[in-house]
């Protein structure tokens, strides 16, 4: 490849690594004991990937550096952070809570600074159009999905208008790195942060707290949203309510995207996460501020055995 015969890499020995839901493909190069991560992704846009990892490092936080890029071919070759990743290690109570403590500092300090130029906002209308996909492939009701947006809209208009913060969107312990040499909110190995958006504070604690791949201990879960609150000085009361709106939005929006995985892409795995992301938008639901939502979820087929293969390709 020229790319990496340019940039000094083109005699390094490729290792492929397990990709994501998206089309990136990443290839771990190893040459005279050096490491690095080429990134390939001609869909999609790397050159605000190497903008955002800058704007990241520049907090202080650890993305990684960018060592070549070529925007035009969609190629990216950067640091290798390694594949500590918290879902590997979160195996017990204490470890899982130190690591996603230190994933929450992470937060703390992006929500400190104000978000990059150029970023799409989650506005209230700009959220309310993505839980279309769980009406379209989880479940073809038309009529609940209108019902739904228009149910949704205003708590989001009222609990979750964006709070001129960075939103990474996928921020999880699947994406999200332990790095033992560093301290700090830098102990934290981000990856995957091209999509990101400006929006509300609760929305990456969702994301991080709601796992669609691993359950997370009630206890961890307390510990972060304490965490964040005593740092930041957020209401409690407040910032629950943006919670529970925001975990609404983003769980529904997840269950259509793992439908449609299933069935345009190939991937059926992305079935057995459903009942799990199920879970969590039941949480949700029991906030009292998601009543009107109640009645859309009531008549959404729930993930029994039977409906769960009917989404299989």
């Amino acid at each position: 490849m020229r790319f990496l015969t340019d940039c000094g890499w083109g005699g390094a020995r490729h290792v492929p690594l397990a990709g994501d839901a998206s089309s990136r493909r990443y290839t771990r190069l190893v040459r005279d004991g050096e490491t690095a991560i080429l990134m390939e992704d001609p869909e999609g846009d790397v050159t605000l990937f190497a903008r955002l990892a800058r704007h990241l490092s520049g907090l202080g936080l650890s993305a990684p550096r960018i060592l070549s890029e070529d925007g035009a071919a969609g190629l990216l070759l950067i640091e290798d952070l390694g594949d500590s990743l918290l879902a590997r290690l979160a195996t017990d109570a204490r470890t899982e809570r130190a690591l996603y403590l230190v994933a929450t500092e992470v937060l703390v300090t992006l929500h400190r600074a104000p978000p990059p130029e150029g970023l799409t906002m989650a506005t209230p209308d700009h959220l309310t159009g993505m839980i279309d996909l769980a009406f379209r492939h989880y479940t073809k009701a038309p009529e609940l999905l209108a019902q739904a947006q228009a149910a949704l809209h205003p708590l989001l208009e009222q609990y979750a208008r964006p709070a001129e913060v960075m939103i990474l969107r996928d921020y999880h312990a699947e994406n999200i790195l332990h790095l033992p040499d560093r301290t700090g909110a830098a102990a934290a190995g981000l990856l995957d942060f091209q999509d990101a958006l400006v929006g509300h504070r609760a929305y990456d604690l969702v994301s991080l707290l709601e796992d669609a791949r691993r359950d997370v201990a009630e206890e961890t879960r307390a510990t972060c949203i304490a965490h964040y609150l005593h740092a930041t000085g957020e209401a409690p009361e407040t910032f629950a309510a943006a919670f529970a709106v925001l975990g609404f939005q983003r769980n529904l929006r997840i269950i259509g995207i793992f439908a449609r995985l299933a069935r345009e892409r190939a991937k059926p795995h992305y079935i057995d996460l459903i009942p799990r992301v199920w879970g969590h938008l039941a949480r949700d639901l029991s906030h009292p501020v998601l009543t009107p939502l109640r009645p859309v979820i009531a008549a959404m087929p729930a993930p029994t055995e039977t409906h769960l293969e009917s989404l299989r390709p």
